[in-house]
């Protein structure tokens, strides 16, 4: 996590100012491994029939905690990826730019700008994450060292839901190698299965990266 989210500590006094921070545009989510390194990962994985999603909540995989700093972790992600950020004392940003690297659009408005969790918690849970406990549900739900949290436009986000890439991969094609090195890398980290055809959906789009 950078350490410019450490700003706004600086100004107690002045809580109606808002204070620019050096984002750069290329601010990202940590970068995924290689094709080459996905490929391995995807044959470590275990393939599994996909579980039913009874028992499951979004509120079991508590999500945007403290991440110190006075700042949450929505709003760690939102000045991480975004452009010439400002936060207000709250930290919570009142202007900036985010990309939305599944459909390619840019937004300006922070509050509808969606953090999405690559491997969707639905997701998480049918292929494991129902037998975690809720500490390892909520590190998995704020998960700021791998790929796994995205700026997304709200209605590619809705869109997906909780699908994996047999049913659903980006619209954009030029982000769907990524997608895939990403959704590779946080399952294998998370000891998350796949199912047959969600592992062949993958092989496929690895061929092509």
């Amino acid at each position: 996590m950078r350490r410019a989210i450490a700003v706004t500590t600086l100004l107690p006094a002045l809580p109606l100012l808002s204070v620019a921070l050096a984002t750069p545009a290329s601010a990202a989510p940590p970068s995924p491994p290689t094709t080459a390194t996905a490929k391995k990962e995807l044959a470590r994985l275990k393939v599994r029939r996909e579980g039913t999603l009874s028992g499951y909540s979004r509120a079991k995989f508590p999500q945007w905690i403290d991440q110190g700093h006075g700042c949450n972790t929505r709003e760690v992600v939102l000045k991480r990826d975004g452009a010439h950020v400002r936060v207000g004392s709250d930290c919570y940003p009142v202007k900036g730019r985010w990309y939305s690297p599944y459909d390619g659009k840019y937004l300006t408005d922070p509050h509808k700008v969606d953090i999405e969790h690559l491997v969707a918690l639905a997701e998480a849970w049918r292929s494991g994450a129902r037998s975690w406990s809720t500490a390892k549900r909520r590190a998995f739900a704020n998960d700021l060292k791998h790929p796994e949290l995205w700026t997304a436009d709200d209605p590619v986000n809705q869109q997906k839901g909780g699908k994996d890439p047999a049913r659903w991969l980006p619209p954009r094609r030029a982000f769907r190698c990524t997608y895939i090195r990403a959704y590779v890398s946080v399952k294998y980290v998370w000891g998350l299965s796949v199912d047959s055809a969600e592992k062949k959906a993958i092989s496929a789009v690895l061929k092509k990266c």
